[in-house]
């Protein structure tokens, strides 16, 4: 009888921990990712982050088909391709700025706080620089209104406000730019994205002294 309760009792735990175990799987592969990112972006050299890019953006696509319900790992697979769509040129580029927008459009239908305002700002800097139709999907008001999104989540975010000023700069509204690039290098800089959110604030130092 104790034996067949010990029993029950390791199965019950074994129920209750397999899908937690799961959970932190993705997690930590997600946390990975994302260091890895940091590094390609703010260590190496242009020239040698293509490759290492894509290399990422492999890996996470293939962490998004054996998660597909779960947001987090779109958005780094959204916000991958968007720099890994930076980084190329042409019709290549596009191809990867429409696969990092479909991604993070499906993460919002997930999680509608887009990862704490992460996926509303990387598809703002998509649909402002993409080109408009009939060769792409750029489009002004999209890309604001994804901005504006941000912003309500993370007001005080280094990388909404320095993509928005770079967006309003572009739209010729200055004294809007000014002050967003201003809210930029006063911003929060986040733990887990110290090293991007730094750089991004020295991107906005330097905008704000052209303005």
């Amino acid at each position: 009888m104790l034996r067949r309760q010990l029993l029950a009792a390791a199965l019950g735990a074994g129920l209750l921990l397999s899908p937690l175990t799961g959970a932190l799987a993705w997690e930590n592969e997600v946390e990975a990712l994302k260091q890895r990112w940091e590094r390609i972006n703010t260590q190496q050299a242009e020239g040698q982050r293509r490759s290492a890019l894509k290399s990422l953006a492999n890996e996470a696509k293939q962490l998004t088909e054996a998660n597909a319900n779960e947001a987090q790992p779109l958005i780094w697979y959204g916000i991958i391709e968007a720099s890994h769509a930076r980084e190329r040129s042409g019709l290549g580029a596009l191809g990867s700025a429409r696969t990092a927008r479909d991604a993070l459009e499906r993460a919002i239908e997930l999680d509608p706080q887009g990862g704490n305002g992460s996926a509303y700002v990387t598809l703002g800097a998509l649909y402002d620089r993409a080109p408009g139709f009939p060769i792409g999907f750029g489009d002004s008001d999209t890309a604001e209104r994804m901005f504006q999104r941000a912003l309500e989540i993370r007001p005080d975010g280094v990388d909404v406000n320095y993509y928005y000023a770079a967006f309003l700069e572009d739209e010729g509204r200055q004294a809007e730019a000014r002050e967003h690039a201003q809210r930029a290098i006063e911003g929060t800089v986040r733990e887990d994205r110290q090293a991007s959110d730094e750089a991004l604030r020295e991107e906005a130092r330097a905008l704000l002294s052209r303005l």
